[in-house]
């Protein structure tokens, strides 16, 4: 039998820092910024600190379950940097540093894993979608909103999250392939943290990578080093700048590691290797960025302890505004969830009403 190759793909592997902090190739320029580097790194130390805070309010019967990104701080501190406040950002339930750096406050945050439907209602990004807790519900979303923002012949990207578990569920393959199909302004990111809950990457795909899931759709994918800020920033930066633009959409596949728990409902240690988390230890994204800065002579001890110091204060302000803000009340469901009620509806929200008075 004579075969003939009729297409072949590959998928290409980002990263600029090793876990030592040290270039692996020629920086971008942003990176050669100390100012931007700083930032980026408060960013995700405030990230890692908020969640920690969000650990403990639920520990102390204050909030409802949380999920922390413990050791994956820079993927969505790294595509929300690259993102302009025209573009939308539909997340799903581990892209707290993509909407922080979208303009969501840690108030509004904490409101909503507390239960208050006012948290959804975002003071600056207006059309960014509520977190998305259904698994890879999102990337339909975010199809859909690509697709009108193409019928009004705008400039903006769409960018969601997806854990690389969520990318079994057939919502992903239908948002990335209509995606395809439509050559719609997507960027759809996947963060790789080795674990679906408690399913490790070898019994949930046979494929070599995540981000060749792409391929069956006719969309670029690109794998890159999660742990490496620069390297997602800039990734994130050139799918963003494709969208936008016409280019049609990419899947990112970004490699991290799970420092922490799936979420506040979890027990890692009841599946994780100690071994293996141990050394994801030492290739976590904030000390990187730390090696980075130092061996730029751009960070020191000092600049450490404020950041602590000033950092602590942003979120304490943030949990001291969540605790006195005013508790909502039952028939708020419904007020978010709808513009008009429906007849058949009203009666359930004077219910709520009545129980809410008891």
């Amino acid at each position: 039998m004579t075969t003939t190759t009729v297409a072949s793909f590959e998928i290409k592997y980002h990263q600029y820092l090793d876990a030592n902090g040290k270039p692996t190739k020629d920086i971008p320029e942003f990176a050669k910024d100390m100012n931007t580097m700083r930032q980026l790194y408060r960013d995700m130390y405030k990230l890692r600190v908020f969640d920690a805070k969000a650990y403990a309010l639920q520990r102390t019967g204050k909030m409802g379950t949380y999920p922390a990104s413990l050791g994956q701080e820079a993927i969505g501190i790294g595509y929300g940097d690259a993102m302009t406040k025209e573009d939308v950002l539909i997340p799903y339930y581990r892209s707290t540093g993509g909407l922080l750096k979208h303009g969501v406050t840690m108030e509004e945050i904490l409101l909503y894993w507390g239960g208050d439907e006012a948290g959804s209602n975002y003071s600056v990004a207006k059309d960014d979608f509520p977190i998305c807790v259904p698994i890879a519900n999102q990337i339909i979303h975010a199809s859909g909103v690509a697709k009108a923002i193409q019928m009004r012949k705008q400039k903006r990207a769409v960018v969601t999250e997806i854990g690389e578990g969520g990318t079994s569920e057939g919502d992903f393959y239908e948002g990335v392939n209509v995606a395809g199909i439509w050559n719609l302004g997507a960027v759809f990111f996947i963060n790789n943290n080795q674990w679906a809950i408690s399913v490790p990457t070898e019994i949930q795909t046979a494929c070599e990578t995540y981000a060749q899931k792409a391929i069956a759709a006719g969309v670029e994918g690109i794998q890159v080093d999660g742990n490496d800020i620069i390297a997602v920033r800039e990734v994130a930066n050139y799918a963003l700048e494709k969208a936008r633009n016409g280019g049609g959409p990419t899947v990112i596949e970004a490699i991290t590691y799970r420092l922490c728990d799936h979420t506040t409902a979890d027990d890692a240690s009841r599946y994780d290797d100690p071994k293996v988390k141990e050394d994801a230890w030492k290739n976590e994204p904030l000390v990187r960025l730390r090696k980075y800065l130092e061996k730029n002579k751009a960070w020191s001890d000092e600049d450490e302890e404020k950041m602590k110091e000033e950092v602590a204060k942003e979120v304490e302000a943030a949990v001291k505004a969540y605790d006195e803000a005013p508790k909502p009340r039952p028939e708020e469901m419904f007020d978010h969830l709808y513009a008009e009620l429906p007849e058949l509806t009203k009666p359930q929200r004077e219910a709520a009403i009545k129980r809410g008075a008891k």
